[in-house]
């Protein structure tokens, strides 16, 4: 019996990611892994992982300079399946305000990228994360399960369209806690990202790439 070939992924190294943990991560959840910037390839594989490390203006700047966004756009347009790692989730939104400088982002989905509203920031180690109903990301996980998060900044707020929309499917939004809640992860079509590091995640995070790799 010949076995199904592996899914591929191309871990997208545009300077600001921990490229090395993700690809170690996704090839123990069982997909072909390549880290590259070449666009072709990055449009060809099965799925695209955008980490992030840093600040929001310089990892947008970043993937610019790579046209990473471009690339990100055309898988979009297409139905092909994006994740987003920490920074490289708080850049799908609108937009970033850090130290009072605003920068735009690549505006996937509404919100703002701002400071951890808690006392002890920046917000590091493990959490549970509120899944959302139904959601795929987090199939098979327990409310007990616990993510590793290093950020200072979350989106807070995120305005979803009035229940009843015509032709609109709400994203699958994903909480967590930290002095107040903040977005966690969200599912919307081929579009995915969490704020914490699955790759960093043990078990739990390797089980949630595996599901996310299962889709692909």
């Amino acid at each position: 019996m010949v076995s199904a070939p592996k899914k591929s992924v191309v871990v997208f190294d545009y300077g600001f990611g921990n490229v090395r943990s993700a690809e170690r991560a996704v090839a123990r959840a069982g997909a072909s892994v390549r880290i590259t910037r070449d666009l072709e390839t990055a449009l060809a594989a099965d799925g695209l992982l955008v980490p992030g490390v840093g600040a929001f203006a310089a990892c947008m700047a970043g993937l610019r300079e790579a046209r990473g966004d471009w690339a990100v756009e055309r898988r979009l347009a297409g139905g092909r399946p994006v994740l987003g790692i920490c920074v490289g989730m708080q850049i799908l939104f609108a937009r970033g305000v850090e130290h009072g400088v605003e920068s735009e982002g690549l505006a996937e989905w509404p919100g703002t990228v701002g400071p951890l509203k808690a006392e002890v920031v920046p917000h590091m180690g493990w959490n549970t994360v509120d899944a959302a109903e139904g959601s795929r990301l987090f199939a098979g996980l327990g409310p007990e399960e616990r993510y590793y998060f290093v950020h200072s900044y979350a989106v807070h707020d995120f305005p979803l369209p009035p229940s009843g929309s015509a032709a609109v499917v709400p994203p699958k939004v994903s909480w967590s806690t930290h002095g107040r809640p903040f977005v966690a992860a969200v599912e919307n079509g081929p579009l995915w990202a969490t704020q914490f590091h699955p790759e960093k995640s043990g078990d739990a995070g390797a089980h949630l790439l595996t599901n996310w790799i299962e889709t692909l």
